[in-house]
């Protein structure tokens, strides 16, 4: 298992649009990837998971690979939060 947190710098925090982003990458491994914020968590694959932590502004999340492509997995999204997030 690898895994990274990373603090939302988007003043709208985790919305449509940066989200099925994020889904988007997720979907193109098949390591399972969870996102962790708030004592709560979400599979990283499914838009309405993700959306429902209600991640804001300032928050800490922690997202989790696991998996045969992990490495290249738990990469390519930390990307996408680092581009978007």
């Amino acid at each position: 298992m690898t895994s990274f947190t990373y603090v939302i710098t988007d003043k709208a925090g985790i919305h449509a649009r940066p989200a099925g982003m994020v889904v988007k990458e997720a979907q193109k491994f098949t390591s399972e990837i969870t996102l962790k914020a708030g004592g709560c968590s979400a599979d990283a694959k499914k838009l309405m998971q993700l959306m429902s932590l209600g991640i804001r502004f300032g928050d800490e999340i922690t997202v989790e690979v696991s998996g045969e492509d992990e490495a290249e997995a738990c990469s390519a999204v930390e990307n996408v939060f680092k581009e978007c997030l």
